[in-house]
C-alpha cells in the first residue's frame, strides 16, 4: 500500500506568510535500545526459561475491577507469583501496580516483569472528547498532543500499555464503536492513525510520559455487518486491501509496537486464528517486530464461530496464526502444555511469540526498572494538570461541527434570556462518552456550568430524560421557552448508548427529545439545537425545523466550557464532518467514496439508482461544517494538464474570507480516476489543510499530486496507477470546490 503523506504535499501563503510540509508527516520511530545487543539479551533469557514459563508470559488477565467482558480472575497475586502471568490488564494506581509487580520480579524465578495494560482510549484523568469528535477536528496536532496527555497521565499511574489506537474504518453509524474510531475515510483515518501513535508512545518509549500504543482491531472490525457489534464481516480481499488495512499499516509504519486481533473473521477465518492477516501480512509482508494480542476472550470464541472444535482446538489454531498473547480466555495456559508435548504445536512457535513479548518489555526499559510507572509523586502532578484541562479544552472546541445556522442565530448574543433546556443541559456524567477509563464525572463541566458569567439570564428546565416515554416535564420547559429570546435544547445519548455493544437499529434522538422539540418549536422561538452522541444521528427533522444545529458529541471534562465558547463565538466553529449523516436509517451504509453504478440517479429517468421514498443525498455529507464567517474558492489552477510518472502535478487555488470574521477553514483535496481496470471510487479524499484566514484576507493552497496518490489496487491485484483522465477538486467538503482536470500519460506499477 502507498504511504500517500509521503506524496501529498501543500503550501499556504497569505501575505508574506508561508507554510509547507506534508499534511501528515510519517514520525521516526520511537527510540528503543534495539539491535543486536538487545536480540541477545532475549536469546539468553529465552534459553533459561522453562515450557511453564513461556506459556506464562503469553497469557494476559485482568484485574477485574473494570471488566471489559465476560469472566474476571480469580487469584491474581497466586498466578503472578507462580509466573503464569505475562500481562495484566484494568489494574490501575501506583499502589496496586507496584505491588504486582513486585510479586513478579521479586517472587519468581526468573524476575521477568509484567506489563500493565487498560483502555486508555480519549484521555486518563484528563478526558478529551471521544476519537471520533476529535477527529473532526482535522487537526493532527491537536489530535497527536491529546493523546500524548492521555500517555503522560496514564503512565504516571502505572500505566505501561493502552489498548488504543482503534483504526477500524466505520461506515455504518448503527455501530456503536464508530465513536472510537476516526470515521469513514481510508486516507483521513491513516493520518489520525499516524499521529495517535506518536502521541501515545512520542520518540522514546523509557520516557515518563510514553505508553506503547495497541491498533486495533486487526481486521476491519469496522465492517461489521448491519452494524452489529461481535457481527461477522463480509468484504471482498479488494476491500480489505485498499479501504480497511491502510490505516493499521500506517499506525505500524509509525512505530505500533502491538496489534490486536478483531473479534470478527476474515475470508471465514476468524481474526484471531487467522494466520493469512496476523503471520503472513503484519508480521511477515508489514514486518512488524512487536506483540500480537487478541481481544478479550477471542481465542475462546474460535469455538462459537465454528472454526475451533474447543478451547483446546482453538489455541493451537491461534499460536499457529501467530498470535502472541491470550486476553483473558486461558486458552494457552490451559493447553499449549498438552499441544507442544503432543507435538501440535512446535515449541519454536512459542519462542517467537515470547521473543515478541519480552522485545517490547525490554524496550520499554521494564527489566532495568520495573517500577519506571510507580511514582506517587509525579502522578499527582500529572493528574488534571492545567495544562491538560487546557489541552482537553482546546480540542473539544475544535472537535464541534456546525451543521445548520439559519438567519444568523448563533453566535448568541449577549444581554439575552436563553432557555437551557434538553436532558443533557445539566449534564456531567454522560460527558465523558463511551469508554471514558478511569474519568471522574464530578470533575466535568455541563453546558449549564458553561454558560455561567456568559452575559445572559439563563431559565433551565431538562423537559425530559434521555430514553423513556415521560412527559412530565414538558410544561416546565415549554414555560422557561417562553419567557426566553432564544431557545438552546440540549439532546443526544447517553455516554453508554455508543461504544462497545451499544449499536442501535435507529438512530434519532431516543425518547420523547423529539416531540419535546416539536412543542418548543410551537411556541414560534427561535431553537438552537446541540446534539451530544457518539455517532451520526438521523436528524432529518430537526434540519427542516429548527434554525441552528450544532454537533457536539461526547467532548470530555471540558465539554460545557467549549460548546459554550462555540454558542457564544469566543470560537469560531472550525469542526468537519469525518463521517456522513444519513436522513434515514434506510440509506445505511452511506458514504462520500463509494463506486458509481451503471444506472448513476437521474431524476428524468425512473430507472436508475434512487430510492421512492427519500433522496440518495446524505443530510450532511463528508466533510461538511459552517462557519460563523463565509470563505470562497477561486477556480483550480493546474501546474500541468499531462502528467508524467515520476513527476508532479500542482494544484493551487485561492480561498478568500468574505465574512465579518476570522476563521479556520479545512481545504480538502479530492481526486476521481475515470477510468480504471476496476470500477474507482466518485471521489477519494487524498489531502487536506486547516487553515486560518483573517476576515477580508486570502490565501493560496497548493497541493501536489503523484503516480502514487493515483495508484490502487488493479483488476490483477497489483498496485499502481493506470494512465487516463483524472478530475481533481479542492473544496470544503466531498460534494463541493472547484474542479479541473488532467491525465496521467502512462502506466506505473508500484511497490506495495
Amino acid at each position: 500500500m502507498r504511504n500517500t503523506s509521503r506524496s501529498a504535499h501543500l503550501a499556504l501563503c497569505a501575505a508574506s506568510l508561508t507554510l509547507a510540509g506534508p499534511v501528515g508527516p510519517a514520525a521516526a520511530a520511537p527510540a528503543a535500545p534495539r539491535g543486536p545487543a538487545l536480540e541477545a539479551r532475549i536469546e539468553r533469557l529465552l534459553a533459561r526459561m522453562t515450557l511453564a514459563e513461556k506459556i506464562g508470559q503469553m497469557t494476559q488477565v485482568s484485574e477485574g475491577n473494570m471488566l471489559t467482558g465476560p469472566g474476571g480472575t480469580v487469584g491474581l497475586e497466586a498466578s503472578v507469583k507462580a509466573a503464569n502471568v505475562g500481562s495484566v490488564l484494568n489494574a490501575m494506581g501506583v499502589d496496586r501496580t507496584r505491588a504486582l509487580q513486585r510479586l513478579a520480579v521479586e517472587q519468581t524465578r526468573l524476575k521477568i516483569p509484567l506489563i500493565f495494560g487498560l483502555d486508555v482510549v480519549h484521555g486518563y484523568k484528563t478526558t478529551f472528547p471521544i476519537p471520533l469528535a476529535e477527529s473532526c477536528s482535522w487537526d493532527l496536532a491537536a489530535i497527536e498532543r491529546a493523546a500524548h496527555v492521555a500517555a503522560t497521565e496514564a503512565a504516571a499511574d502505572g500505566i505501561h500499555w493502552t489498548f488504543a489506537p482503534m483504526v477500524d474504518v466505520a461506515r455504518d453509524p448503527r455501530w456503536g464503536r464508530i465513536a472510537e474510531g476516526a470515521g469513514e475515510d481510508v486516507y483521513l483515518g491513516s493520518q489520525i492513525a499516524r499521529a495517535r501513535v506518536r502521541g501515545f508512545q512520542g520518540r522514546d518509549l523509557q520516557a515518563p510520559d510514553s505508553v506503547i500504543a495497541c491498533v486495533k482491531h486487526f481486521a476491519a472490525y469496522g465492517a461489521s455487518m448491519a452494524g452489529r457489534e461481535y457481527n461477522t464481516v463480509d468484504i471482498s480481499r479488494r476491500a480489505l486491501l485498499e479501504t480497511y488495512l491502510p490505516p493499521y499499516r500506517a499506525a505500524v509504519e509509525a512505530g505500533a509496537r502491538t496489534v490486536m486481533s478483531a473479534f470478527n473473521e476474515y475470508d471465514g477465518v476468524p481474526c484471531s486464528g487467522n494466520k493469512f492477516l496476523l503471520d503472513d501480512t503484519l508480521k511477515r509482508k508489514w514486518k512488524f517486530p512487536g506483540l500480537v494480542v487478541s481481544d478479550w476472550s477471542a481465542i475462546m470464541e474460535m469455538t462459537h464461530h465454528g472454526y475451533a472444535a474447543d478451547l483446546k482446538d482453538a489455541a493451537r489454531l491461534a499460536a499457529l496464526a501467530g498470535m502472541d498473547m491470550d486476553m483473558q480466555s486461558n486458552a494457552f495456559l490451559q493447553h499449549l502444555p498438552a499441544l507442544v508435548r503432543e507435538k501440535k504445536v512446535p515449541e519454536r512457535v512459542l519462542d517467537e511469540a515470547v521473543r515478541r513479548i519480552l522485545r517490547v518489555k525490554f524496550e520499554k526499559g521494564l527489566f532495568d526498572d520495573p517500577y519506571r510507572a510507580c511514582d506517587a509523586a509525579r502522578r499527582d502532578r500529572a493528574l488534571w494538570a492545567p495544562a491538560h484541562l487546557a489541552a482537553a479544552r482546546d480540542i473539544a472546541r475544535k472537535s464541534i461541527v456546525l451543521l445548520k445556522n439559519d438567519q444568523g442565530v448563533l453566535p448568541l448574543a449577549k444581554g439575552k434570556t436563553v432557555a437551557l433546556v434538553g436532558p443533557l443541559a445539566a449534564n456531567r456524567d454522560d460527558m465523558l462518552g463511551a469508554w471514558p477509563g478511569p474519568g471522574d464525572p464530578k470533575r466535568c463541566k455541563s453546558v449549564l456550568d458553561g454558560i455561567q458569567g456568559r452575559g445572559v439570564k439563563v431559565l433551565q428546565a431538562a423537559g425530559c430524560d434521555i430514553k423513556g416515554a415521560d412527559k412530565a416535564g414538558f410544561d416546565a420547559a415549554l414555560a422557561a421557552a417562553r419567557q426566553a429570546d432564544v431557545v438552546v435544547a440540549v439532546m443526544g445519548e447517553a455516554a453508554l448508548m455508543s461504544g462497545e455493544a451499544a449499536s442501535r437499529s435507529e438512530i434519532g434522538l431516543p425518547g420523547v427529545q423529539r416531540e419535546l422539540l416539536a412543542a418548543l418549536k410551537a411556541t414560534g422561538k427561535p431553537i438552537v439545537l446541540v446534539v451530544m452522541s457518539g455517532r451520526p444521528l438521523t436528524l432529518g427533522w430537526e434540519h427542516e425545523h429548527l434554525d441552528a444545529v450544532v454537533q457536539a458529541w461526547h467532548l470530555g471534562i471540558e465539554a460545557g466550557v467549549a460548546v459554550n465558547d462555540v454558542l457564544f463565538g469566543d470560537h469560531n466553529p472550525s469542526g468537519r464532518l469525518v463521517t456522513t449523516f444519513p436522513r434515514v436509517v434506510g440509506q445505511i451504509p452511506l458514504y462520500y467514496d463509494h463506486l458509481n453504478t451503471g444506472r448513476p440517479f437521474n431524476p428524468k429517468d425512473h430507472y436508475t439508482t434512487h430510492y421512492m421514498d427519500v433522496s440518495n443525498d446524505p443530510l450532511y455529507p463528508f466533510g461538511h461544517g459552517l462557519s460563523y464567517t463565509r470563505f470562497d474558492y477561486g477556480p483550480l489552477k493546474l501546474s500541468t494538464t499531462n502528467l508524467a510518472p515520476g513527476a508532479r502535478l500542482r494544484v493551487e487555488t485561492i480561498i478568500r474570507n468574505v465574512g465579518e470574521r476570522d476563521g479556520e477553514e479545512v481545504a480538502q483535496l479530492y481526486v476521481r480516476d475515470l477510468v480504471g481496470s476496476v470500477n474507482r471510487p466518485v471521489r477519494q479524499l487524498k489531502g487536506f489543510r486547516k487553515l486560518m484566514i483573517r476576515k477580508g484576507q486570502a490565501a493560496t493552497v497548493a497541493f501536489e499530486l503523484g503516480a502514487r496518490d493515483l495508484a490502487f489496487w488493479r483488476q490483477d491485484l497489483t498496485f499502481g496507477a493506470e494512465a487516463g483522465q483524472f478530475d481533481v477538486w479542492v473544496g470544503p467538503s466531498s460534494v463541493a470546490g472547484p474542479k479541473a482536470t488532467f491525465r496521467l500519460t502512462r502506466d506505473v506499477a508500484l511497490p506495495e
